[in-house]
């Protein structure tokens, strides 16, 4: 399947999973500091319907930082109720705009990620598919905006539950998921892997 193809199917689990909640549920704080997980959902979303000219403004408005112009989608689609958003999501399960580069590696790595903000806390967790998983972590380790080489580089990482390694150093094992998640700033990740040179890994987020 093409990454694309496997950006969709992501999606797809997410609309299933939202499909579920209820309103309580839709308020739950997620991982994602200050965000519920309507919040999450909106954001998630927020990009989806932007072309070139509108994210350039967007950009403008968030001033070229990527945490304001965040919260500057997050304003314009926060708004929108739970019903509305899955109704967004339906019509984007195929991702479009920007998600949609680098073939759907965007899309696919954003979108497990704040899966996983929403998940976690719900107390839903869920088995990832390898194959989504790979590129994922790859997209999340190399991409300049989620700079997760830098929070995990000097360390072996193992995955215990596919087969994939990644970097030298003291070696850090653990899922695949628990990896991705670190790789991504999720602090709360770091209790779930062990190794050698878990500790190190332990400081740089903490820091």
């Amino acid at each position: 399947m093409t990454v694309m193809g496997l950006a969709r199917a992501e999606r797809e689990d997410l609309r299933e999973l939202l499909g579920g909640l209820t309103p309580e549920q839709w308020r739950t704080p997620s991982l994602c500091a200050g965000w519920t997980v309507q919040d999450v959902v909106a954001h998630v979303l927020s990009y989806e319907e932007l072309g070139a000219r509108r994210l350039v403004e967007r950009l403008a408005r968030g001033r070229f930082s990527l945490h304001r112009t965040n919260a500057a989608g997050l304003r314009e689609y926060g708004t929108r109720t739970p019903a509305q958003l899955v109704e967004l999501l339906d019509d984007h399960l195929t991702p479009a705009g920007l998600t949609a580069g680098l073939g759907g590696a965007i899309a696919l790595t954003d979108g497990m990620v704040h899966q996983q903000d929403i998940r976690r806390p719900l107390g839903l967790p869920r088995e990832i598919p390898a194959e989504r998983l790979v590129p994922a972590l790859r997209t999340a380790l190399l991409s300049p905006v989620l700079h997760g080489v830098l929070r995990l580089r000097d360390v072996r990482l193992v995955a215990t539950d596919i087969d994939w390694t990644f970097g030298r150093g003291p070696e850090v094992r653990g899922k695949a998921e628990a990896i991705l998640m670190v790789a991504a700033g999720r602090g709360v990740a770091v209790a779930e892997l062990s190794g050698p040179g878990q500790e190190r890994v332990a400081r740089r987020l903490a820091g």
